[in-house]
């Protein structure tokens, strides 16, 4: 990562967990293509690094994050620019999706559009009762397309299409209720919650957690009998592996798996 983007996302990692703070506070953490070069160059790295067991997206400022920079977007009009944006930012979420490890994402303030799109993006999703978030684009005339993708798949047709074509804000308690976020709790609260969620999952062991997320992604979208039948091949090589060999052989013994004695 150059100097140049390396503020726009700041990492903090401790106990496991990398915490990726999008940092453009001013700006409510708008995805400028610079802003989008600094995430993907974090995931690159985290999905090599075997250190990291769970990541938290979470931002600077007041908000988590306003969508795409449309300043940034309308000073450079056209069909090719247009194009790289929504390429640059589909591969982004697309390397969520196919990290090994778990994102959970940490909301306060609002996100909306490009923001709402990663919330749903994200594996896990834990909100602050203040915030607020919104499929806004409509308002100006932008149908949000690639939010739609993630969001409908996280919380169904109906509620995603009236959050589409309103451009209306829900608060947290809604988007708890249809799904978008596992959970909402007090605004001074987020962080614990979000810490507790994250060293839950981290007590887990990485390559099944790898397999599991890959497999259960692939699943979704199928059709019964693929989904089982991948969902099968799935345990198989998790069950061949001699981490979770030795995990069995352990809960068999009635002692904790060797992930846990560390």
């Amino acid at each position: 990562m150059d100097g140049t983007t390396a503020s726009l996302v700041l990492r903090q990692d401790e106990g496991g967990v990398a915490t990726l703070t999008l940092n453009r506070p001013e700006a409510r953490n708008a995805l400028s293509v610079a802003m989008m070069n600094a995430v993907q160059d974090q995931l690159d790295a985290i999905a090599k690094d075997k250190g990291v067991k769970v990541v938290v997206l979470a931002g600077a400022g007041p908000g988590f994050c306003a969508g795409h920079d449309l300043r940034e977007m309308r000073a450079n009009p056209g069909k090719q620019y247009y194009e790289a944006v929504f390429a640059q930012c589909s591969r982004m979420m697309m390397s969520i999706v196919n990290l090994p490890q778990p994102v959970i994402a940490r909301i306060h303030g609002i996100a909306t559009a490009a923001g709402c799109q990663l919330v749903a993006t994200c594996d896990l999703a834990v909100a602050s009762a203040e915030a607020k978030f919104a499929t806004s684009g409509i308002n100006v005339g932008l149908f949000c397309s690639t939010p739609a993708v993630a969001v409908s798949r996280a919380v169904g047709r109906k509620p995603a299409m009236e959050m589409l074509l309103t451009g209306d804000f829900i608060p947290a308690d809604e988007a708890l209720r249809i799904g978008l976020v596992n959970r909402v709790v007090p605004a001074a609260d987020l962080d614990a919650a979000v810490g507790a969620l994250a060293k839950r999952v981290t007590r887990h062991l990485p390559l099944a957690i790898g397999i599991g997320k890959a497999s259960f992604n692939r699943q979704i979208d199928m059709n019964l009998a693929d989904a089982y039948r991948d969902a099968g091949e799935a345990m198989v090589r998790n069950m061949l592996t001699s981490e979770t060999e030795a995990g069995i052989d352990a809960f068999l013994a009635k002692r904790p798996p060797p992930w846990q004695e560390k």
